[in-house]
């Protein structure tokens, strides 16, 4: 069954201009592109879509940093979408992270690490909702 994910080119890597490098290696890995998007968010939109971690020390400086600076919220669809997104982006922490992976390509440190990836697939759906309306999606399941 597929599934759907939410990736997210973050500020550090557009300001690297990263953008088309990094979607040619997600579009090489299978994955297809259902909607994407460049676009800022606004604080409350962060502070929104990361409320998840509200209670941890890190939070203020993520929505700060998620707000820096433009993004590029891509919805994404394959099977195991989550897991092998996952892989193909690697460690939160770019130093730890296994050679060829998106983070260990352009990711700086834990905090810009140049990409964003659904941890679940329940995350994956409300995530990719958080962006982009239904109809929106170019899919042709009929997940939503």
């Amino acid at each position: 069954m597929k599934q759907k994910t939410l990736a997210i080119i973050k500020p550090d890597a557009v300001e690297k201009s990263a953008i088309g490098e990094i979607i040619r290696r997600i579009e090489e890995a299978g994955f297809k592109i259902l909607a994407m998007k460049y676009t800022r968010l606004t604080k409350s939109q962060a502070m929104a879509f990361y409320e998840v971690h509200k209670e941890k020390p890190f939070y203020n400086d993520l929505v700060k940093y998620m707000t820096s600076g433009p993004i590029v919220p891509i919805a994404l669809e394959k099977e195991n979408a989550v897991e092998d997104f996952r892989k193909l982006i690697g460690s939160t922490d770019p130093t730890k992270a296994e050679e060829g992976t998106i983070r260990k390509l352009f990711g700086t440190n834990i905090e810009r690490n140049a990409i964003h990836g659904s941890d679940s697939a329940e995350n994956g759906e409300r995530e990719v909702l958080f962006f982009f309306s239904k109809s929106e999606l170019v899919t042709t399941s009929e997940t939503f």
